[in-house]
């Protein structure tokens, strides 16, 4: 079995450097960085990270807790955190509340037993206020709450008016949004904020439709559509608040005897890889996950060493136009 001797003395580094990559403390350059990661790798060395953990206060490890593993938006959030987390030495823990808040103070609490560096968090609930006393980094994803460290956020109002704009360029007259689940506070509610204030700006007619926590839970939001659309015959233009919830107004509409982009034209948000591939594919706003992701553990690995980080971080999006529109 290789030691730590062992992988010094395959890139050539001391012990002392291997070490200090290992347990990410200090300035380390790219190059180093991935000396000693491609000689573990040739030996087969693993970090004993029980060993590690004892001799200091935290792992070279963050917990990431969300609500879905299933739903497009999480799974490519998730990819992109465990790359930029990689890319700084650290690993993560990945805890799916699926959509049951007690799940949260339980999975807050066994970062804090596992030692985590920091916690990545996720989700709509209360039960992150139990946290308060904690003194790990605590950095959440599109939501905001007073005790965290840190919290990183995308213009959602920014994308409401884009949406809501670029329907009523392309000619819509009537427009629906389908907004997010009204039974919890997110920074993602202003995505319907900008769409209304454009609408009402230009003078045209629009209707909100909210989604309630059993939809998002399910990801099945076909009913509702459906019944939307059908009581409203006359909507031609749709801004849905997720990729997710637009590919399935494709389908609702296919089924109703509804044509995209002749008859209705439609706008989702994310822009995540489900946006290019129904058909036709989707306009939408393109959220910066990679961003967003890159910012979150740079402010984890940041507070978990002692640095001040900014409390709330406002990406921009942009209009990606396809041919729903």
């Amino acid at each position: 079995m290789a030691t730590l001797k062992d992988v010094a003395a395959e890139c050539g580094l001391t012990v002392t450097t291997v070490s200090r990559v290992l347990n990410n403390r200090g300035y380390i350059s790219d190059e180093t960085r991935a000396k000693v990661f491609a000689a573990m790798e040739k030996l087969n060395y693993t970090p004993n990270e029980v060993a590690r953990s004892l001799s200091k206060k935290a792992t070279n490890t963050i917990g990431v807790i969300v609500p879905h593993i299933r739903h497009p938006y999480f799974a490519e959030m998730i990819s992109n955190i465990e790359n930029a987390a990689s890319k700084k030495g650290y690993k993560i823990i990945l805890y799916n509340t699926k959509g049951r808040d007690n799940k949260e103070k339980v999975y807050l609490d066994m970062c804090t037993s596992n030692r985590v560096a920091g916690i990545i968090l996720f989700s709509a609930s209360i039960a992150v206020q139990e946290f308060t006393d904690s003194k790990i980094p605590l950095v959440t994803v599109e939501r905001y709450v007073e005790n965290g460290t840190a919290a990183v956020e995308c213009d959602n109002k920014q994308g409401g008016e884009l949406a809501a704009q670029h329907l009523i360029d392309q000619g819509c007259k009537r427009l629906l949004n389908v907004s997010g689940v009204t039974e919890n506070s997110m920074p993602a509610d202003d995505r319907t904020l900008g769409f209304e204030e454009v609408c009402k700006k230009n003078g045209i007619y629009y209707k909100v439709i909210e989604t309630n926590i059993g939809q998002y839970n399910s990801l099945d939001y076909h009913e509702l559509l459906e019944g939307a659309l059908e009581l409203d015959d006359e909507i031609d233009g749709v801004f849905a608040s997720s990729d997710l919830i637009a590919s399935q107004v494709l389908q609702v509409c296919s089924k109703l005897g509804k044509r995209v982009p002749e008859d209705v034209k439609l706008v989702g948000f994310d822009d995540v890889m489900i946006s290019q591939i129904t058909n036709p594919p989707i306009s939408t706003i393109h959220q910066p996950i990679k961003e967003m992701a890159s910012a979150a553990v740079d402010m984890v690995v940041a507070a978990s060493e002692g640095k001040t980080v900014p409390k709330r971080t406002l990406l921009p999006v942009t209009l990606v136009k396809r041919e729903s529109t």
